[in-house]
Order: C-alpha cells, then sequence, then structure tokens
C-alpha cells in the first residue's frame, strides 16, 4: 500500500469496540482511511455522528467472531471485504483468566492476522503491553507467544508491535475516594512501582502512525505518554493537589498479597480442572504483578526499569486526565464492549 493516498488504503481493525480499539477507529477515520471495524454480534462498532462527521475516512462495520478463523473469514468475505492492506489488532482479554488469555490475547489475535492476510494485508500492527517483557502470567505469555510469530513470518508482511504502559483509566480507581476525602491506599511504602501512562487518544494516534511510518516497521515499539514517570504515592499527591484534600495514604504490606497468592496456588493444586479455581489464582497474580511491577521498559542487563529509556509520546497529560475526571468523571472511560 506504500505510496497510496490514505482513501485508498483498507484497514482492518479487530477489537473495534474495545477502550483503544474504538479511537483507533476514530483516529484512522480523521486520517481518511477505509476503516474495516470487526465486532462481534450485538455490538456496535460505529462511531458517533460527530466523529462521522470530523472523518474523511470511510466506515464498515463487520459482524464476525474473531475466536473462530473460518467464521470471521466468511463474515468478511460475505459483505464485499475482498482486499485489505494493513490488519490492526487491539484485542485484548477481558479478565486476564487463563482461558480466556489463550483465546483472545494469543487464538483471536492470531486469527484476526491470518484472515488479513489471506485477504492481502502486506502490513501488521499488534496492540501489547509492555509488561511482557517479565512475563509471569498467562495474558503474557499468549501475547509473547504471538509476538514471536509475527516477528518470525517472511519479510513480507511488515510488522509493528506496539508495547504501551499504563492507560490513563487503569489509574483512576481511586479518583472518587480522594475527591469524598477518603486515604489512598498503596502497596509498600509506594514506591515499588512506577509508570508513565499514556491517553488512550495518544495511543491510537501511536498505532495509526505504524501504517504511514517505515521506521515504525519491523519494530517492537515501547511507548508512553508525555512527561515523567509516576510512582503510587506520586498519583496520589496530584490527586491530593487537585481535589485540595487533606493528603492521606493507607500503606498495605505487600506480603498479604503473597500470602493470598500461596493459599490461592495451593487449592488450585488440589483442582487443576476447575477453569474458576485456576483464574481466582491467576486473578490474584494479576493483582500482585501491577503492586509491584513498573509499567516501563526494562534493562535487560541490570533487570531495572528505566523511565528515561521509556520513550514519550503525545499531549495529553496524567495531571490534565485527573483534573479532567475530577470535575467531569470518568464519561468516555468506559472499557468498551467484551
Amino acid at each position: 500500500y506504500g505510496g497510496k493516498p490514505a482513501e485508498e488504503v483498507s484497514v482492518m481493525v479487530t477489537g473495534s469496540t474495545g477502550y483503544i480499539g474504538r479511537f483507533v477507529v476514530k483516529e484512522l477515520l480523521n486520517r481518511g482511511y477505509k476503516v474495516v471495524a470487526v465486532a462481534r454480534q450485538g455490538s456496535n462498532a460505529n462511531p458517533s455522528v460527530e466523529e462521522e462527521k470530523s472523518s474523511s475516512g470511510s466506515l464498515e462495520c463487520v459482524t464476525g467472531d474473531v475466536t473462530n478463523k473460518e467464521s470471521l473469514e466468511k463474515s468478511l468475505t460475505s459483505q464485499g471485504i475482498g482486499k485489505i492492506d494493513v490488519v490492526v489488532c487491539c484485542l485484548a482479554s477481558r479478565s486476564g483468566g487463563v482461558a480466556d488469555s489463550w483465546n483472545i490475547d494469543y487464538q483471536a489475535s492470531r486469527n484476526s492476522f491470518d484472515v488479513g492476510l489471506e485477504l492481502g494485508a502486506s502490513h501488521l500492527v499488534l496492540l501489547s503491553a509492555i509488561c511482557v517483557q517479565k512475563p509471569l502470567l498467562h495474558f503474557q505469555r499468549a501475547k509473547l507467544k504471538l509476538e514471536a510469530e509475527i516477528q518470525g513470518l517472511p519479510s513480507n508482511p511488515t510488522w509493528s508491535i506496539v508495547r504501551p504502559t499504563a492507560f490513563f483509566k487503569s489509574l483512576a480507581g481511586q479518583v472518587d475516594i480522594v475527591k469524598a476525602g477518603g486515604p489512598f491506599v498503596v502497596f509498600g511504602d509506594g514506591r515499588l512501582c512506577s509508570c508513565k501512562p499514556i491517553s488512550e487518544s495518544d495511543l491510537a494516534s501511536f498505532i495509526c502512525d505504524c501504517i504511514s511510518d517505515e521506521s515504525k516497521h519491523q519494530k517492537l515499539l515501547p511507548i508512553g505518554g508525555p512527561g515523567r514517570a509516576y510512582t503510587p504515592l506520586e498519583q496520589g499527591d496530584l490527586l491530593f493537589e487537585i481535589t485540595g484534600k487533606s493528603r492521606r495514604f493507607v500503606k498495605v504490606p505487600i506480603q498479604i498479597m503473597d500470602f493470598a497468592i500461596g493459599l490461592l496456588d495451593s487449592v488450585a493444586g488440589f483442582f487443576p480442572d476447575n477453569a474458576g479455581i485456576q483464574d481466582a489464582a491467576e486473578y490474584a497474580k494479576i493483582g500482585r504483578y501491577y503492586a509491584a511491577e513498573s509499567m516501563l521498559v526494562l534493562d535487560p542487563d541490570t533487570g531495572c526499569y528505566d523511565a528515561d529509556a521509556t520513550p514519550s509520546y503525545g499531549t495529553d497529560t496524567l495531571e490534565a486526565f485527573f483534573q479532567r475526571v475530577v470535575m467531569e468523571g470518568m464519561a468516555g472511560q468506559e472499557l468498551g464492549e467484551q
């Protein structure tokens, strides 16, 4: 598709109704691309009327089952989709459970690319995650398996693998509590982990850059938002300053989570075929991971996270996001449809 104007480039987006996928669809339309938005039965992939008016591209919505390759291919061809230039996969497991991770983060995402390649796609863009650098969880291992398979493809198609840091939404869980005068809860001393968060619109813009910017092809692309990295303690201080509330922290020992994980792992060992128990143990590990691990580039030589080595992109700052959420609430930050 190189050299073609955007209006002649067809981009298929899977995960188009999700938290990031919705913004990717909007950004692609604003850049003039022909967008094929794949959504499951009952989902609504159409952007708002205002977004359609402001866009210069075209949108076609396809209902399909990304967990079934043959069904997905049939859904596309039955609607006359005969050619795809680029595939952007924004699929992600909602729960992080064991089966869900492998079904969505690996298999459904792989199906998206396989079908796109059969329809002529010459570039693949995968929305992955920066936390795969230290893969202790099933969803991380599922993403890494797909990353490795994409990198092992022949030189055509080209690919871009985007590994964002924390999303703004993931840091907003305690806004209402602080706003009401409550404390900000942190694990350990509040400095166990740091992140350089990126907004959904800035991330969508970066993902779309991967289509036209050849310097982003054949690369793993860690990306954070503008500004410095924040520890949980600094996030709390920022919220207290914005809300004008008294500075109060509750510090929870990380060992509490370790005890819970040990207990759940023991129970799971007695019931290896019980998916619910296995998932409960996995959820505890996910909580522990995000409470202790930074969402920054990991230096493989030192084993330490490096804020300075984590690229920045965009214009939306965490401070501005917190200010908006304190004033207006979380409207527009919904996860999107599963």
